[in-house]
């Protein structure tokens, strides 16, 4: 994370926040009907950069300038993706992270369409799963995330389960 002396921080939380890629992740029954609703499309490494700018488009963000171009770099190297959501031909929500083995870091998500976020959440677990995927790190579990079933784990049990998801070569694209 980019820090506010322009240094680059490096977290590892104790517990970590996973979501369950089993039946222990939940579409919430609103987002369900919103799906149904509204259609939206969804879209993968189109516009990685463009993700990465909704992402840090707040009042508090911690992608800079170092953050973006690394970021970059890892997306052109095959490393790092972004699941968009799309409406009507205009980017309204999406999120990126980094794929390695089979485990999924996410990173950010942004939303200018309500639930866009959401929906590329959904798209990401339904991917994950097509490909069989063992991890999905968040890093920390926030209220909003525990919507969709995400828990915190202590760190002894995510370095295991990450040793088994790295061990594997599976491919998010």
């Amino acid at each position: 994370m980019a820090m506010d002396d322009g240094e680059i921080g490096w977290f590892s939380p104790d517990p970590r926040g996973v979501i369950p890629l089993d039946e222990g992740f939940h579409v919430p029954r609103t987002l369900k009907r919103r799906m149904r609703k509204v259609d939206f499309e969804v879209r993968i490494n189109v516009d990685f950069e463009k993700v990465m700018e909704g992402c840090a488009d707040r009042k508090e963000t911690w992608i800079d300038a170092t953050v973006m171009r690394t970021y970059t770099a890892l997306h052109r190297l095959g490393y790092a993706h972004s699941v968009e959501v799309w409406l009507d031909g205009r980017l309204v929500g999406g999120l990126y992270g980094v794929s390695l083995g089979s485990a999924f870091f996410g990173e950010s998500m942004f939303s200018r369409v309500s639930g866009a976020s959401q929906v590329a959440l959904v798209a990401l677990v339904e991917r994950m799963r097509e490909r069989n995927f063992r991890l999905l790190d968040t890093q920390w579990t926030t209220e909003h995330l525990k919507r969709f079933g995400a828990v915190d784990i202590p760190k002894r049990e995510y370095m295991g389960r990450l040793g088994v998801a790295l061990a594997e070569d599976n491919r998010f694209v």
